[in-house]
């Protein structure tokens, strides 16, 4: 059947108050741009009369600035799962303008499958090609396309000549079973392919093409600075003894400390060349497979800047058999990254004495993106690293606490914390040892002596001794006067 081309304010018409729209992307690579943005002014001109209009959204993680940005201003997200990035669309969360569902990425598509979430009506499918016969080539990113597509009444489909042709074949599209019907992810290394380099609909279900060209709304990173440089520098240090000397397959966050840990290990030759089986690759990933230093990278989305996806579309004879882009509930399934052996590396808000971690409260309270794939590696990994500065906020704020104000990973799951301090390595040790090894290694010198007297307000005897009256009284010191170093614990003892 011939494909229906239409504009993306034609597109968002269909899309109507109460509807649940399911997105293409993983972070503001691959997701739909031209039709939320139309959508936008739907929902200020309805607003402007009176009348209710607000959508829920599903996607695959964050989006760009004409999604959860615009949508946000335009007060038209009732609901909101899994991950964001956005200051507005924060904003919003943490004024509890907007019901947002902090999940698990690799969980996303299937609870969405499950019902849990309620009715997809309509997906938005950023496509660098789509054929009358239903088969939609993905841009950047996998996400959970293949899910909202299958589940759609109705699928709009962007056709941005922003990206290459050449992407075609770069993805491998692949949705599991549900239970019980499950089988094992056919993944043994991460290169292998299980699926199809595009995602067959039915053609009766493509209600429009929208033709855009324009470009991913890439996030730059800040450059590495001597603190992230020292921070990499502690990942690579810490091999001897500890990472098998085969090297196994990455996994790291996103962002500048990311970055510069990678930058560190590709640098240190002692380090074989090795594999990546991530949710995100980055400039520096690109940069360190062009020299050779990483083999191969199986991801969800290429989380690039412009000029190097135009790069990586040059030279798609390069990367095509270097390069895999897989739906998010693959590229973090739980079950690969632990046959995989997957050495894991994100970045902590805060971490407290006994190696507990906050990945996305400020204070406990105020959402900051999201646990994102986190929690899929770390629970999983051979071994799980987290990354922080030791201090935040001109020194006014430890990222080592005495009890985190919001816990996403726990003790039993986090084996390597690092700071531009040093190294603690907690496994085999004893909440007691933690401790001991985290102050010793980890903590800004303004604070190793103040951590070590709130050690000194508990009884010593318990498992994990904890002075539960000053447990958060760094974080109410922070409150009251805008700096932990102040915290007075005479009024506890």
């Amino acid at each position: 059947m011939a494909l229906n081309y239409i504009s993306a304010a034609e597109a968002a018409s269909l899309i109507k108050h109460g509807y649940n729209i399911g997105l293409s992307g993983f972070t503001p690579a691959g997701t739909a741009k031209a039709v939320t943005a139309e959508l936008a002014k739907i929902a200020e001109a309805e607003h402007a009369k009176g009348n209710p209009f607000q959508i829920g959204i599903f996607t695959g993680a964050s989006t760009g600035d004409s999604c959860d940005g615009i949508l946000s201003r335009a007060k038209a997200i009732r609901y909101r799962a899994p991950y964001t990035t956005n200051a507005d669309f924060r904003k919003a969360v943490n004024n509890g303008e907007i019901a947002y569902n902090d999940i698990h990425l690799s969980q996303m598509a299937q609870e969405v499958r499950y019902g849990f979430m309620g009715k997809v009506n309509v997906a938005i499918i950023e496509a660098c090609e789509v054929t009358p016969d239903g088969k939609i080539y993905l841009t950047a990113a996998g996400g959970i396309a293949p899910t909202v597509c299958r589940l759609a009444d109705q699928i709009i489909v962007e056709l941005n000549a922003a990206h290459s042709k050449s992407a075609m074949g770069l993805h491998d599209v692949y949705e599991p079973l549900d239970p019980p019907y499950r089988r094992e992810i056919p993944i043994y290394k991460p290169s292998d392919r299980i699926g199809l380099p595009y995602i067959q609909v039915d053609p009766k279900k493509i209600v429009g093409v929208v033709e855009t060209n324009w470009p991913d709304e890439a996030r730059s990173f800040a450059a590495a600075d001597p603190l992230t440089d020292k921070i990499g520098q502690n990942v690579a240090d810490m091999k001897r003894g500890i990472i098998p000397p085969t090297f196994l397959p990455l996994q790291s966050g996103v962002g500048n400390i990311a970055n510069a840990v990678l930058g560190a290990l590709g640098r240190d030759k002692t380090i074989p060349a090795f594999e990546m089986y991530t949710e995100v690759i980055q400039n520096s990933v690109i940069g360190l497979i062009r020299e050779g230093r990483v083999k191969f990278g199986s991801a969800c989305s290429l989380t690039v800047t412009n000029d190097c996806l135009e790069g990586i579309y040059q030279d798609m004879d390069f990367f095509r058999d270097k390069l895999v882009l897989r739906p998010s509930e693959i590229s973090n399934s739980p079950e690969v990254v632990r046959r995989l052996g997957i050495i894991s590396i994100n970045t902590a808000i805060e971490a407290d004495i006994y190696g507990n971690v906050n990945s996305t409260h400020i204070g406990g309270t105020k959402m900051m993106n999201g646990i994102g794939g986190s929690g899929d590696f770390t629970r999983n990994a051979y071994i799980s690293i987290f990354t922080c500065p030791s201090v935040a906020k001109e020194g006014k704020i430890s990222a080592i606490v005495p009890m985190v104000s919001h816990m996403d990973h726990t003790e039993h799951d986090v084996n390597i914390i690092i700071t531009e301090q040093g190294v603690a390595d907690l496994r085999g040790k004893s909440p007691k040892e933690r401790a001991q090894a985290i102050i010793e290694n980890c903590v800004h010198p303004d604070y190793k002596n103040i951590l070590w007297d709130y050690l000194k307000l508990t009884d010593g005897k318990s498992q994990t001794p904890h002075a539960l009256r000053a447990a958060l009284a760094m974080h109410a010191e922070l409150a009251k006067s805008g700096d932990m170093k102040n915290v007075d614990w005479a009024q506890y003892k």
